[in-house]
């Protein structure tokens, strides 16, 4: 097992650079994720780690050892890719044990590696069959059995669960995060998919265009995120993200007001002094109440027109268009569900009956509430 620790990494295509100073310092036997939207730069950097692109400028180190010059082979990794990249004239024992083979490992040694693998991943039963005749999540276990067998000191891999469907990848993340835990082997992992990165990682590097925007724990990105960008990026659906001015103890908005919690300027300090400036707060939709419902009359409200439902059965996604104006998150992959219909997104409690086409008032948790900078969407 290893640290890996990256200072000042940049990669650039000629002019064109992808990667900005990239410092991260991953623990020995840390699982962290690499999250970010399409083309945000998180695969290069994986790819770095592994030797398979040149690194611009910087320095890399695995285990305390510089490996800029290395080769991939020679850094002790073992990286899973989305497409598998199975040997389909080999069987699944076959190419678990390819690089054992590769490596001159006798066969008794060879055989016994690639039960014992086998049986971890429950691929026993399948040592004999081709890849052709496995499932998907079949096919995820045997491409990582065959990254296990080499007993790497680091664990590479880039969107490996994005060719499953939505209930194989559920069940997949909650295997390979169990499997990392078990060897404790230091794991990078890439991923677009947000609700994957925090059911999975110690920690989770939240990347936005070649440039690192915060790294911390899942619950931390979650409740504190560092600028607005990481605020809609992360929770599902993402934080509502509004402009409104600060005076006298008050967030006003144009058709509205609602009071700050008691403890808001406390938790924030320097929010006093944005005082009679615009800021952009955010909600997220889960602080957001039916005020018909008793949990939802304890709070400030604030009135909304209800432009669709989704009902999920364990809860209502409720599209909501506010007088107020939205503010871009910074995500190129957002999509607006409702287009202009909808500003907003709140989740209810499914006893709840608001329809679509009605007006409504909407409580608040104001003591959830966040705020960012109007100019430079850095948090307050």
């Amino acid at each position: 097992m290893a640290d890996v620790v990256l200072k000042g990494i940049c990669k650039s295509y000629g002019a064109v650079q992808v990667i900005k100073n990239l410092d991260l310092d991953i623990k020995d036997g840390e699982f962290l994720i690499l999250v970010g939207p399409s083309g945000c730069g998180k695969s290069t950097a994986l790819r770095m780690v592994a030797g398979l692109e040149d690194i611009t400028s910087g320095s890399m180190a695995i285990a305390g050892i510089d490996v800029i010059d290395m080769t991939p082979k020679e850094r002790d990794i073992a990286m899973v890719f989305q497409s598998y990249a199975l040997y389909p004239h080999m069987t699944v024992g076959e190419n678990i044990g390819f690089s054992m083979k590769l490596a001159g490992q006798k066969k008794a040694v060879r055989e016994a590696r690639v039960l014992e693998i086998a049986e971890t991943l429950q691929l026993t039963k399948l040592l004999e069959q081709r890849p052709a005749n496995l499932s998907g999540g079949q096919r995820q276990r045997v491409a990582m059995g065959r990254a296990m067998v080499r007993e790497p000191s680091v664990f590479l891999m880039d969107e490996p669960l994005s060719n499953l469907d939505a209930k194989l990848r559920v069940q997949m993340r909650a295997e390979i995060a169990s499997l990392q835990r078990q060897l404790g082997v230091t794991t990078i992992y890439v991923t677009h998919d947000q609700t994957e990165a925090l059911t999975m990682g110690d920690r989770v590097a939240v990347m936005k265009g070649g440039v690192l925007q915060q790294v911390d724990t899942p619950k931390n990105l979650y409740e504190s995120p560092s600028n607005a960008f990481v605020a809609g990026f992360i929770g599902s659906p993402s934080m509502n993200l509004y402009e409104g001015r600060l005076e006298g103890g008050s967030l006003h908005l144009p058709a509205f007001s609602v009071p700050l919690a008691p403890d808001s300027v406390e938790k924030r300090p320097t929010l006093a002094s944005y005082e009679g400036q615009t800021v952009v707060f955010g909600i997220r939709p889960e602080d957001m109440y039916d005020c018909t419902l008793e949990s939802g009359k304890k709070f400030p409200t604030i009135p909304a027109s209800v432009a669709g439902v989704e009902e999920l059965g364990s809860e209502l996604i409720v599209h909501i268009n506010l007088n107020a104006k939205p503010v871009d998150s910074g995500d190129p992959d957002a999509v607006e569900d409702l287009g202009s219909a909808s500003n907003g997104v709140a989740k209810f409690e499914p006893r709840s009956e608001v329809k679509s086409k009605t007006a409504i008032e909407l409580g608040i948790d104001v003591g959830r509430l966040h705020f960012f900078d109007r100019e430079t969407h850095l948090a307050i």
